[in-house]
């Protein structure tokens, strides 16, 4: 078609429709391979949606339609103003591949998804010939070995394995599998925000009878393959353990059995604990508060408040664990 041919063409499409003239741009390119071909990109502008912005039915000029539309939508050519929070994963399942009336490309525009996110493929970590799937199995069975080795150390074990592979390769895959090295981190003891927080009743109290204070607190002990979590409850003037229970995870469960074990033999004046998400559940302090028990914490840099399970931890861990795994 002849420019002059074409250009009377979009003269007389903007004169039926005024409100696309802002347009002009995003449709110049595709009428001139064709008026039969710029029918799509059209006809995509002709939603419901626009014609009931339209400056016809609104009473405003193109000029006007313009210059508010282009305030309100930002950098969407569409004109209509979409603030959604959704995630590429969530837009791209909103749309409907093989609609009869709206195209693919138009509802990429009213999620505000480009097309290329939509067609997006992730490669995969196959795709690089297996390598990523080997260094992954080798970093994770080293990993079990060494739990203490970060990125730098790790990358030096594959290399000395005949890996040449750079940090960012090693913490990308050490991330993708959750793996961290295990070494003393910055502020273990602030508390958390959610918990009630309790006083500590123990300053200057003399401790002269049985059953006036019990204390609770949590050790890991290692083993080949991970580590085994006790949780034990003492009497602070027998120095007596009245209970004890391990578990392969942190959960609050076997803490709250050993205290039902331990309420069974006797019932303390006041209970106390440090700041753990364990204790500080409100199924544990809700079952002290019900058997009428003064719930006591340790404040932040405490350290010798809860001093008598920690001799209790080192006699275990140096005296029998350490001497007989």
């Amino acid at each position: 078609m002849k420019p002059s041919r074409l250009k009377w063409h979009w003269r007389q499409l903007r004169a039926k429709r005024p409100w696309l003239s802002f347009q002009a741009n995003m449709v110049s390119t595709p009428i001139r391979s064709g008026y039969g071909k710029s029918a799509f990109s059209l006809n995509s502008l002709l939603s419901s949606r626009t014609r009931e912005r339209s400056p016809t039915m609104t009473g405003r000029t193109s000029k006007e339609s313009f210059t508010a539309r282009s305030a309100n939508s930002r950098s969407n050519w569409s004109g209509l103003k979409k603030n959604t929070i959704l995630s590429v994963k969530e837009k791209r399942d909103f749309i409907e591949y093989g609609h009869l009336e709206i195209p693919v490309i138009r509802q990429c525009e009213l999620l505000g998804l480009s097309r290329s996110a939509y067609y997006y493929k992730p490669r995969g970590e196959s795709a690089s010939g297996g390598l990523n799937l080997t260094l992954m199995r080798l970093i994770d069975e080293q990993y079990t070995r060494t739990p203490f080795y970060g990125v730098p150390k790790m990358r030096a074990w594959l290399r000395r394995q005949g890996y040449t592979v750079n940090h960012k390769r090693v913490r990308r895959l050490m991330r993708k599998m959750g793996l961290f090295a295990i070494y003393p981190r910055k502020q273990l003891s602030k508390p958390s925000k959610g918990h009630k927080l309790y006083p500590y009743l123990l300053k200057d109290v003399v401790i002269d009878h049985p059953d006036q204070v019990w204390s609770a607190d949590i050790t890991y002990i290692s083993l080949e393959r991970g580590f085994l979590y006790l949780v034990a409850i003492m009497d602070w003037y027998s120095r007596y353990v009245l209970s004890w229970e391990v578990s392969t995870t942190l959960d609050k469960e076997f803490c709250l059995s050993a205290l039902e074990k331990a309420l069974g033999r006797s019932k303390p004046e006041i209970f106390n604990t440090d700041q753990g998400s364990q204790f500080t559940s409100l199924e544990f302090t809700g079952r002290l508060e019900a058997s009428g028990i003064r719930v006591s914490m340790d404040g932040r840099g405490r350290v010798f408040d809860n001093i008598f399970v920690e001799r209790l931890w080192r006699t275990v861990k140096y005296e029998e664990v350490y001497l007989k795994s």
